[in-house]
């Protein structure tokens, strides 16, 4: 088997393994998964936001927030864990495209 073929299979197998930061949180009531914290919840947790969050928190929004669909909150679990490997999905195949595309201008010839 190819190596690149390997590559694809265990990138494959992460995704679909993904919904773990959804269900193992909830499953030992340990609130967020570890660094997904937004200002507030940061806030929260240490009792202070630090200035360079506080300022670069506005400027960036996630295209998928909290890796769910709008609407899809209240789907429970099952629904959650399919929108989670949904985005991971979307966010593999974006990053290959642009792989793809740095690599085809970097090695054009002159």
């Amino acid at each position: 088997m190819k190596t690149t073929v390997k590559l694809w299979i265990g990138i494959g197998v992460l995704a679909l393994l993904s919904p773990l930061g959804l269900i193992l949180p909830e499953h030992f009531k340990a609130g967020d998964a570890w660094g997904e914290w937004g200002a507030d919840t940061f806030k929260e947790l240490v009792g202070y936001i630090p200035q360079g969050l506080e300022k670069l928190s506005s400027l960036w929004s996630a295209p998928i927030p909290d890796y769910a669909f709008k609407g899809w909150e209240e789907k429970g679990l099952a629904g959650l864990s399919f929108a989670y490997i949904t985005s991971a999905v979307i966010g593999i195949f974006v990053t290959a495209c642009l792989v793809i595309l740095i690599a085809k201008f970097l090695s054009k010839k002159d």
